[in-house]
C-alpha cells in the first residue's frame, strides 16, 4: 500500500477528520483536534528528520496504541540502539512512544495488514477518548 491508500483508509473510519501541516497528515476522531490518532509524515522538518523522508516515496505512518499493543510489538526493543531509516518495521516513535506511539516506515506485505489492524485500534482508542469527554 502506497501513503494515499493508507490515508484513504483512515478517512473512511468513522468521524475522521484531517489536518495537514509541517509535512505530516494528522488525522483526529471528531472536533477535537489536540490529540492525533494517527499521523502520516511525508517529509522531513525542522522538528523531525530522523527517518531521512526525503527519500522518494518514503513515508512513516505514526499510531497510537494502547499500552498492552505496544509492549507485545515491541518487546524487547525499547533498550537497543533503533534505526529510524528502516523500512517496514515496528519501532517505537521516535519522540511519542512514552504515549504509546509505534511507527513503520512503508508497511507492505503482512506488516500492512497489521498496521491497518493498529489504525482500527488506535481509532477505537480515540473514539473511546472522545465520548468520556461527551465530544462528537
Amino acid at each position: 500500500m502506497k501513503q494515499v491508500d493508507y490515508d484513504a483508509f483512515i478517512m473512511e473510519l468513522p468521524n475522521v477528520q484531517r489536518e495537514v501541516n509541517f509535512g505530516y497528515s494528522f488525522f483526529f476522531v471528531g472536533d477535537d483536534h489536540r490529540l492525533p490518532f494517527v499521523t502520516i509524515a511525508y517529509s522531513d522538518n525542522e522538528y523531525d528528520d530522523v527517518s531521512n523522508l526525503n527519500r522518494e516515496d518514503v513515508f512513516r505512518l505514526n499510531i497510537g496504541v494502547s499500552k498492552q499493543t505496544f509492549n507485545n510489538l515491541l518487546a524487547g526493543l525499547m533498550d537497543e540502539s533503533i534505526d529510524y531509516l528502516v523500512l517496514n518495521e515496528f519501532l517505537p516513535h521516535p519522540q511519542y512512544s512514552r504515549q504509546f506511539f509505534v511507527c513503520i516506515l512503508n508497511p507492505v506485505g503482512e506488516n500492512a495488514e497489521k498496521t491497518k489492524q493498529l489504525i482500527v485500534e488506535a481509532h477505537l482508542i480515540a473514539e473511546g477518548r472522545l465520548q468520556r469527554k461527551g465530544g462528537s
